[in-house]
């Protein structure tokens, strides 16, 4: 077998801390062209049911809580009915920081790891999830992410300023998981400094914490538009 297989294997003999998970579905879907993301549908079943499944299904995930507007609530909890590990559906917040925070909230004094997940990321696997949590259970922090393929530039007013080195560069998906403590700790902070956030992640290094970094997984992508909705659709049919 090979090194890396059994370090693997090892690796999940391990048991890790108790972990609950977040799906956030609270956006309002404004580059959707006025499709309702959460509820757009993808092999026949809303978008948030795939989420909600690949935790669901994921070893390594205890409970989780899902996250969602206000005019969704029942219709999610509807949804989520058939999956034993949802412990609640509640209502988001004014913004993604005070949604989380909702989010954990809602979880039981047993968690010791919460995995953040944005509900619009439907194709996450077992296998990103499961190193995401086990990385977090040895840092602390942790967050799958993938290299970037095209040159990024740094723009103002229109202009270029600067073209960061592309070889240090990648983009950060969810679960992020982290210490609930510790992610507790630094939305708080965040929010009493009004410090702006673009991801859980930054919150902690807010703080001074780093955030160790797993391999992610190209088809764990955001369905942010009508564009990646077909995509997704195509990939999931290709994963059937």
């Amino acid at each position: 077998m090979e090194i890396s297989r059994v370090a693997e294997v090892a690796g999940k003999l391990i048991k890790v801390k108790y972990c609950g998970a977040v799906i956030v579905a609270a956006g309002s879907a404004s580059r959707m062209g006025g499709i309702d993301k959460v509820m757009a549908p993808l092999l026949g079943e809303p978008m948030i049911v795939h989420t909600v499944r690949a935790f669901e299904n994921a070893d390594v995930i205890r409970e989780i809580v899902v996250v969602t507007r206000e005019d969704l609530i029942g219709t999610v909890t509807e949804l989520t009915k058939p999956f034993s590990k949802v412990r609640a559906v509640v209502v988001g917040g004014k913004d993604r920081p005070e949604s989380v925070k909702n989010g954990i909230l809602a979880l039981s004094k047993k968690v010791k790891l919460a995995a953040i997940q944005d509900g619009a990321r439907p194709l996450v696997s077992a296998q990103v999830i499961d190193r995401t949590v086990r990385a977090a259970h040895s840092y602390g922090a942790a967050a799958p992410a993938v290299p970037v393929k095209d040159t990024v530039k740094q723009v103002k007013g229109g202009v270029v300023i600067a073209t960061p080195d592309r070889s240090t560069l990648q983009a950060v998906q969810t679960p992020q998981v982290f210490d609930v403590d510790l992610l507790t700790g630094a939305l708080y902070k965040a929010e009493q400094e009004k410090t702006a956030i673009t991801d859980d992640c930054s919150a902690v290094e807010n703080m001074g914490f780093t955030v160790k970094i797993v391999a992610g997984d190209e088809r764990n992508m955001k369905v942010t538009t009508p564009i990646d909705l077909k995509i997704a659709q195509m990939l999931m049919e290709e994963r059937q």
